[in-house]
């Protein structure tokens, strides 16, 4: 029996470890042949090791545009361009950065690594996806950008103005390419509490950890985290040609947070 995306070709960006790592994992299952990047390689390799045939492991900071021009070689010469570009990779800045993210006290050289890696890294993924893309007659970009692009976020300033940015740059993506007829389609994901590595610093470990999952899991409306897995299978509806009219829009994948009201204690 076939998968779902059987003979598709398809790079994932921030592919070694969580959302991204369970986008390649869904794919590769349904099928696809998937290029897993990152700057982690050593866990990058790991993955495609362990999904064996028809996984490949680039690396990829995505900051880079030199990095980019290799990579696109690459793609061009071994794979004959791509059907899917998710565009994942991703930084959240308090975690990564010593730098302080609110908007009266942020660190200038810790907010510009942020936007660099989150809204330059989708930029010029975009710009290269519709290359690659091209050459295969369509396809889909999916660029994952974050509840934290819809509302405000005191305290992560950077990162929710790189994902906001995100949000919004899907949309004249989108409407670039139908206009020139490409069939290309460009749609954004917007994951909130969803458990992954991102989330350790903030948890904590041991009970510390286990008290702090459940208070965060009292304001969301489904009672419980995300998993990458439901990320995954929102960005596999939307690579695949079962979504043919869908663009320029926005999928949320937050467990109903952002309906506008938090779980209600249970009644006795």
């Amino acid at each position: 029996m076939q998968g779902r995306m059987e003979g598709k070709k398809a790079l994932i960006t921030g592919a070694a470890r969580g959302i991204g790592e369970a986008i390649a994992r869904l794919f590769h299952r349904e099928g696809a042949i998937v290029i897993i990047s990152d700057i982690l390689e050593n866990q990058g390799r790991l993955v495609a090791d362990d999904l064996g045939e028809g996984a490949y492991f680039c690396s990829l900071n995505v900051k880079n545009e030199g990095e980019w021009k290799i990579l696109s070689e690459k793609i061009t010469l071994d794979f004959g361009g791509l059907d899917v570009l998710v565009n994942n990779a991703g930084i959240t800045g308090f975690m990564e950065t010593t730098g302080l993210h609110n908007v009266e006290d942020v660190d200038f050289a810790s907010w510009q690594e942020v936007i660099d890696v989150n809204l330059n890294g989708t930029m010029l993924g975009c710009k290269y996806g519709i290359r690659w893309i091209k050459r295969k007659g369509g396809g889909s970009i999916i660029n994952i950008s974050s509840r934290s692009g819809i509302v405000g976020i005191p305290g992560v300033a950077a990162y929710a103005a790189s994902k906001a940015a995100i949000r919004n740059h899907t949309k004249p993506v989108a409407l670039y390419r139908a206009e020139n007829r490409y069939q290309i389609r460009c749609n954004s994901i917007h994951p909130a509490a969803v458990l992954t590595p991102m989330w350790d610093s903030v948890l904590g470990e041991g009970k510390e950890r286990d008290t702090a999952i459940l208070s965060i899991e009292k304001g969301i409306p489904l009672g419980k985290f995300g998993r990458p897995q439901d990320v995954a299978y929102a960005a596999l509806f939307l690579a695949l040609d079962e979504s043919p009219y869908i663009t320029g829009t926005e999928l949320h994948v937050d467990g109903g947070i952002l309906a506008g009201a938090e779980a209600r204690p249970e009644r006795h």
